[in-house]
C-alpha cells in the first residue's frame, strides 16, 4: 500500500481520541505514562489561545492522524526574541520513513519563523537512534547534558 505525503495541520477538538492514542504510544516509547486527567489537561492546553502556552501540529496521512508535535514559545535570557521548544514529537510506527517526522519538524520551524522565534530546540534520549538519524540531518547536535532536580 502506497502512503500519501503527510498533511501537517493544527490540532482540532475532534482529534482528541486519536491524539490520545498517539500521545499514549509516545509516552510508552519513553517508558512512562500519565493519568487520564493529565491527558485532558494537556489536550485543553494544546487547544488554548495563550501565546506562551502549548501548541500542537498533527500529521494526517490517508485520512488518519499518524503523528504529533507539541511545542511552546518562551523567553530566553540570551536573546530579545522568544525561542521555541519542541517538547513532544511522535510518528506512528506504520508511518515512519514516509516523511512524517521531518514534515512535523518543518511545520514547527515554520510556526517559529512566523512567531519571530529564530531558535527551535528539542531533547531526545540517546537510545532513540532512529529519530536521531533524522535529527542529525535537520538539526545540530549540541554538547549540553540535561539534569533534573532530585
Amino acid at each position: 500500500m502506497t502512503q500519501t505525503s503527510p498533511t501537517i495541520r493544527p490540532l482540532r477538538p475532534d482529534d482528541k481520541a486519536r491524539w490520545s492514542d498517539l500521545w499514549t504510544a509516545y509516552l510508552a516509547f519513553y517508558e512512562t505514562s500519565r493519568p487520564a486527567g493529565i491527558h485532558d489537561l494537556y489536550f485543553d492546553r494544546l487547544l488554548g489561545d495563550d501565546p506562551q502556552d502549548y501548541n500542537a501540529l498533527v500529521a494526517e496521512q490517508d485520512g488518519t492522524l499518524v503523528g504529533l508535535a507539541h511545542y511552546l514559545f518562551h523567553r530566553h535570557g540570551w536573546s530579545a526574541e522568544n525561542v521555541c521548544y519542541l517538547q513532544d514529537l511522535y510518528a506512528a510506527p506504520e508511518s515512519r520513513g514516509t516523511g512524517v517526522g521531518r514534515a512535523l519538524i518543518e511545520g514547527v520551524y515554520a510556526a517559529a519563523d512566523a512567531a519571530g522565534a529564530p531558535n527551535v530546540y528539542w531533547l531526545t534520549q540517546n537510545f532513540n537512534s532512529t529519530a536521531r538519524r533524522l535529527y542529525d540531518r535537520i538539526g545540530t547536535l549540541t554538547p549540553f547534558i540535561k539534569y533534573n532536580r532530585r
